[in-house]
């Protein structure tokens, strides 16, 4: 368990089994996970027991934009999940790739006047640093210690009972802009669901992909979407960076709908099926059909060869790895991510794209899956399905985090009750939030 608990659900020293339900509402699809704990040698873990998948309307780029829709596919998907798992859930645990999701490092010192490091101490100290966080219009989701320091001297994982005149804390600040934030959670509701607790997207992902040496020696993760890529880096076994592209998997499909003049459907089916990021020596040989647009003269497929199709494809994908690339530069987090790099998400599934990936990015690359979730069948333990894997383990175990999910103001009441008005809405709800909770 994280220094400060789990977060929302049974805690992680906790004995008696539990359910938890988790959903990433995506552009594309909408995902619902139903997890129960298990006892296991090394406690309790957890194992999926339900499963659903829709595809999603309403969303764009991670943002509700038809509230009605998006509600209609979070219950399709949950009560797909419920008729597996044979329960039924009141609660969800939401991955939140909304809002552009962003870092802030703060640092912040503290009198001790030389006395032993206490709880409360933990508390107030992340409070302080968290109240100098000024982003209008933005909501802090996670707040994650980097690293304490004690008289100075840093590296400290737990000050608690040490004895000092200084504690400092470097702090990293999660933040999504407030109101989308907030739609999500409407939206939620309108669905007859709670908020349980909301994890960024690419914080999610990175929980379910890597292994526990990349967490500790520092790795980057793309969790590439349908219309939004998310960067996350981890280092010492702590998030250390997030960031987000507004273009994914969708613009390379709408790149093939105009290269070949097709239908966007028929596009996504050319390049799920004959796309590559790399070129082959009978790429000019190998002809693919493309139905053409609706209303046009002829009604008789045209063929191209594949090579055309690739050299459509891979300039799009060059440009997301590039943008990453630079992000990552700009920002200053490019050395705490070493040289590995995993891909995830639905895009990430393009032949050769490990290797376009490792050319622009100079790293060493693979594609991530959720292997650490036990019950996942076949069909959902691809990378297009890292982030729900991630919102259970995250759920189960507890991060190591002062402040975890929406604000309570921001959060609907469960189904069956009436949600009370809030009084705040944004930023001033996280404070109260803050407030009510150290």
């Amino acid at each position: 368990m994280g220094m400060f608990g789990a977060a929302g659900g049974e805690s992680a020293g906790a004995r008696k089994p539990a359910l938890y339900a988790a959903l990433d509402l995506g552009a594309s699809k909408t995902v619902c996970f139903i997890a129960r704990t298990e006892p296991t040698l090394a406690g309790l873990r957890p194992r999926v027991i339900g499963v659903g998948h829709v595809p999603t309307r309403g969303v764009r780029a991670g943002a509700v934009v038809d509230m009605e829709a998006a509600a209609s596919a979070i219950r399709a998907a949950v009560d797909n999940a419920e008729r597996m798992a044979g329960q039924t859930v009141s609660a969800l645990h939401v991955a939140a790739a909304c809002g552009a999701p962003s870092s802030t490092r703060i640092a912040v010192d503290m009198e001790l006047d030389q006395r032993e490091v206490r709880e409360r101490d933990l508390r107030r100290i992340i409070h302080e640093a968290a109240s100098a966080f000024d982003e209008p219009g933005r909501a802090i989701v996670h707040a994650l210690a980097l690293s304490w320091r004690v008289d100075g001297h840093r590296g400290v994982k737990d000050p608690r009972a040490m004895v000092g005149e200084v504690l400092g804390v470097d702090l990293h600040l999660v933040s999504c802009a407030a109101d989308p934030l907030h739609n999500l959670a409407a939206c939620v509701e309108r669905a007859g669901y709670s908020v349980a607790g909301v994890t960024a997207t690419p914080y999610a992902s990175g929980l379910a992909a890597l292994t526990a040496d990349e967490l500790e020696l520092g790795v980057m993760v793309i969790d590439m979407g349908a219309q939004l890529t998310t960067l996350s880096i981890f280092a010492e076994g702590v998030l250390q960076h997030v960031d987000a592209l507004p273009v994914g998997g969708a613009h390379v499909t709408s790149d093939i709908a105009r290269g070949l003049s097709t239908p966007l459907a028929a596009a996504e089916r050319i390049k799920a099926l004959s796309g590559s990021a790399l070129d082959s020596p009978e790429d000019d040989q190998v002809m693919i059909e493309a139905p053409p647009l609706a209303g046009g003269a002829s009604h008789t497929m045209t063929q191209h060869p594949r090579a055309m199709l690739n050299a459509i494809i891979r300039p799009r994908l060059e440009e997301i790895f590039e943008l990453a690339r630079d992000r990552v530069k700009t920002a200053g987090a490019a050395g705490a991510a070493g040289r590995g790099l995993v891909l995830t998400g639905g895009a990430s599934q393009t032949p050769g794209i490990t290797q376009l990936a490792g050319r622009v990015m100079s790293k060493q690359v693979r594609i991530g899956r959720p292997e650490t979730l036990n019950g996942l069948g076949d069909a959902v333990s691809g990378p297009a399905f890292s982030a729900g894997a991630g919102l259970i383990l995250r759920a189960v175990n507890g991060p190591p985090e002062a402040l975890a999910g929406l604000p309570r103001a921001l959060t609907p009441a469960p189904r069956g009750r009436k949600a009370a008005a809030p009084a705040e809405r944004g930023p001033a709800a996280v404070w109260r939030w803050f407030a009510e909770s150290f």
